[in-house]
């Protein structure tokens, strides 16, 4: 077997399956045919992407030196979140250690080439904007149930009983309570139950 330790520093391996029934022998067989040591390969069996603890994982990060390149077959074997995919991955260039992803796209991606720094830049960017856009759509539902007079969670708002005192005369003048409880601020729930409270009947 050709030697992997270089000018450029060593390959190693990371296989992972999601539970014990599965087999790694094809990444296993992809990565060893991509330069990595069977003494440089770590695998971890029934281990979720999920976890942030990954047993082998972590002494394959251990391991990893300046100028070495962390092998793996696709992307999604580091983790199932993009965004901690990329952290992952950033933490690698800081430490000076290359990416090589197997199959990315149909094709190998090394970040030790200009062409993978920037495919990897181009995906922080996406998952950028994939972030942006839930923050985005969190805001948007929060608005809209404010407007409804929803409950939006967290520690209940403190209405003031001449709040609720003026409420109920609206309401007694023919005003909808759901219209009432909107015009000052709050939902229609929290109107009841300080109403409620007060011994006001609705």
């Amino acid at each position: 077997m050709k030697d992997t330790v270089t000018a450029t520093g060593k390959r190693i391996g990371y296989a992972r399956v999601s539970t014990r029934g599965q087999e790694t022998d094809r990444q296993e067989a992809d990565l060893l045919g991509a330069g990595v040591r069977k003494d440089d390969l770590y695998v971890d069996h029934g281990v979720s992407g999920a976890r942030d603890k990954r047993p082998a994982l972590d002494r394959c990060l251990s391991a990893l030196h300046e100028r070495d390149t962390l092998v793996i077959t696709t992307l999604d074997r580091l983790g199932r979140s993009t965004e901690h995919m990329l952290k992952l991955t950033r933490e690698l260039r800081e430490r000076g250690v290359n990416l090589r992803v197997l199959n990315l796209g149909g094709d190998s991606v090394d970040t030790s080439t200009a062409m993978g720094k920037m495919m990897l830049t181009v995906m922080a960017g996406l998952a950028e904007m994939e972030l942006e856009i839930k923050r985005e759509r969190i805001n948007d539902s929060v608005e809209k149930r404010r407007a409804k007079g929803g409950d939006l969670g967290g520690r209940r708002q403190t209405v003031s009983d001449d709040v609720i005192h003026g409420a109920a005369a609206a309401i007694a003048s023919g005003t909808p309570a759901a219209q009432a409880a909107r015009e000052r601020g709050i939902s229609r729930a929290t109107l009841y139950r300080r109403a409620k409270e007060l011994g006001i009947t609705l």
